[in-house]
């Protein structure tokens, strides 16, 4: 009995595995033909500007405020810090690295998946559900090229802006608690952090990091949606796979680039 009750895990294992990669053997030639298929569709950019706006604008107010919020709880804790070392005039610098190298691609991707990314799921997985996606395909048109790769470009493409914007709007908050509140020299807090922060080390990785965030929580949302079960009940699972996947995703990603850029390797 118990030698069954073994084999039946390692089965269980087995296919465990096996599903996973059914799964990402799928979902890569999934976003092979949506990218990189035929096309016909005529207004193609029409459509991407339209998805830019449904996944770019429409979550630039979370990504303002909350860059600021972060902006202000960095700049007031490392000066806490700082200033037991008679070193709060470099608040400044601390804020600014932290934001472009860490928490702006990756509280950014964070946000994305959970506003956009579950959007997106939800609104392919309607789609799939009401039966709108088989209704192109009756009509001559791929829904992978109508449908799928304008949310796909859209993603790649407005993330990227929105990690940038909240990393600004994150340093403007940190100087506005520092200078105004705690009464950090201005010059100092600007000058300390334009000597520090390099473009090719800091401000460039924090994009490649933003780069690599916005291609895989777009390439999951899309997926999860589109392959979801075609009713509320697998929509909703899809949705809440979107936001785990795509969560632990920026994470995972977020420390082997680290190390790849920063460690001594």
């Amino acid at each position: 009995m118990r030698k069954k009750s073994l084999l039946e895990r390692v089965r269980l294992l087995g296919r465990s595995g096996l599903d996973v990669l059914e799964a990402l053997g799928r979902s890569t030639l999934f976003l092979l033909h949506a990218l990189f298929g035929r096309t016909g569709v005529g207004n193609g950019f029409q459509l991407l500007v339209k998805q830019l706006y449904a996944v770019g604008v429409m979550s630039l107010a979370i990504i303002v405020v909350s860059g600021v919020f972060i902006g202000m709880v960095l700049a007031l804790q490392g000066y806490n810090i700082l200033v037991d070392y008679g070193s709060e005039q470099a608040v400044g610098q601390m804020v600014a690295l932290t934001l472009l190298r860490e928490l702006g691609p990756v509280v950014t991707g964070l946000l994305f998946a959970g506003r956009a990314g579950s959007a997106l799921t939800a609104e392919i997985g309607n789609m799939k559900s009401t039966e709108q996606l088989s209704s192109l395909e009756m009509i001559g048109v791929d829904p992978l090229k109508y449908i799928i790769a304008p949310r796909l470009w859209a993603g790649f493409i407005s993330m990227p802006l929105l990690a940038m914007i909240f990393s600004v709007v994150g340093i403007w908050g940190g100087a506005m608690v520092a200078v105004d509140w705690l009464g950090v020299y201005e010059g100092s807090f600007w000058a300390n952090m334009q000597n520090s922060v390099q473009f090719t080390e800091d401000v460039l990785n924090g994009v490649i990091k933003s780069v690599v965030f916005a291609f895989v929580v777009t390439w999951i949302a899309v997926f999860q949606g589109y392959d979801c079960e075609p009713t509320s009940e697998g929509i909703s699972r899809a949705t809440t796979k979107t936001v785990v996947y795509a969560s632990l995703a920026v994470l995972g990603l977020d420390f082997i680039l680290t190390a790849l850029m920063f460690g001594d390797f």
